[in-house]
């Protein structure tokens, strides 16, 4: 079915072939993993209309042969560039694709010296669009990661303590992700206290954490190739009354998004449904990024939930809904679910607390 999707895709843009390189891309259409230590040079896929071939050197062909059984193994023993030219003449292709967003500018000048007889096309996001929309197992092992990151989010608010370091909290977290089912965290974690909250992308660091501040707390766990991601501000001991306010204007606006959203609608329509919320509290300058972003094989995929987004939220579509307000010198609240579209409106897939306390 993936391949028909993509094939269809070529007859669209008027190419006879398309040869990908991105990994999770790679991984979406053949099953191959590739490895961690060398993901992106493990292999290249070359697909046709009637064809499908993947060519990796010696130390993936045994792996191939069990990830990617429905792939004809192409072996290289060079570069891959000399190989390119015979592969594209065996499936008979004059007008070959490449994904654009990932080759980089060397690559592409290595494939263009030996492309004689064949033209290079470049592409953008035509196997992230087919993966936008997630099928039955896809969505099962999205809930897995999203249940193991609910898992954690629940033991370490019962773990943080005032004293602590960030660093002593993010290490606990990504022992519990890691010795309950996860391949292994989906990204580095975020725990950001007190004034660095205000950071949306924060570096877990050796800062001391203090009894009633905010403390922001991005985890995501990779079961199966797929991701989860999850942020919670909580606090140890009483929040304050500051904090209750931020806290509550976030959490309505993003209960407001998750009840609104419908199918047809855009990511910049449905950003604009939390940010409104934000901005009427006064808070609209301390919301700069997006409402959200694709989950899936990669962490941040398509659908893109932004100010700037015309990506379609389609049913089946799977997407993180997450405003946050950031107060430089004080701290920052975000709260972040992950839904997915169905036919009348999300259905929210996090289950984790949103109780502000955590003790």
């Amino acid at each position: 079915m993936r391949l028909t999707k993509l094939r269809e895709a070529l007859t669209t843009e008027g190419l006879d072939a398309i040869l990908i390189t991105q990994p999770g891309n790679r991984r979406y259409l053949s099953g191959f993993t590739g490895t961690d230590l060398d993901r992106d040079s493990a292999g290249v896929l070359l697909i046709s209309q009637d064809q499908a071939v993947l060519a990796a050197d010696s130390r993936y062909y045994e792996q191939i042969e069990k990830q990617a059984p429905d792939f004809r193994l192409a072996k290289i023993t060079d570069e891959f560039k000399m190989l390119l030219p015979e592969l594209v003449h065996q499936v008979g292709a004059k007008r070959v694709g490449f994904e654009s967003t990932h080759l980089t500018v060397d690559q592409h000048q290595e494939w263009q010296e030996v492309a004689e007889g064949f033209e290079l096309v470049p592409t953008k996001e035509l196997v992230e669009g087919i993966r936008a929309i997630k099928d039955e197992d896809e969505l099962s092992k999205i809930r897995k990661a999203i249940a193991l990151a609910d898992e954690a989010l629940a033991h370490i608010a019962g773990f943080i303590e005032p004293g602590m370091t960030e660093k002593e909290v993010a290490w606990e977290l990504e022992v519990f992700v890691r010795t309950h089912g996860a391949e292994k965290v989906a990204f580095d974690l975020i725990v950001a206290s007190g004034p660095n909250g205000a950071m949306p992308h924060a570096t877990v660091s050796e800062r001391v954490i203090r009894a009633g501040e905010p403390i922001v707390i991005d985890l995501g766990a990779m079961v199966d190739g797929y991701n989860s991601d999850l942020t919670r501000t909580i606090c140890s001991g009483r929040p304050d009354d500051r904090l209750k306010e931020i806290y509550d204007i976030v959490l309505e606006a993003q209960c407001t998004a998750e009840q609104s959203i419908r199918p047809g609608m855009t990511g910049k329509q449905a950003d604009g449904i939390a940010r409104q919320v934000i901005e009427e509290a006064g808070y609209g300058e301390n919301f700069g990024h997006g409402l959200g972003h694709g989950v899936g094989l990669a962490v941040h995929e398509k659908p893109g939930v932004g100010r700037l987004s015309e990506d379609v939220l389609e049913p089946g579509t799977v997407f993180t809904v997450e405003p946050g307000i950031y107060l430089p010198g004080w701290g920052g609240v975000r709260i972040e679910d992950i839904v997915v579209m169905r036919e009348d409106g999300v259905e929210v897939l996090t289950q984790a607390s949103k109780d502000v306390s955590s003790q």
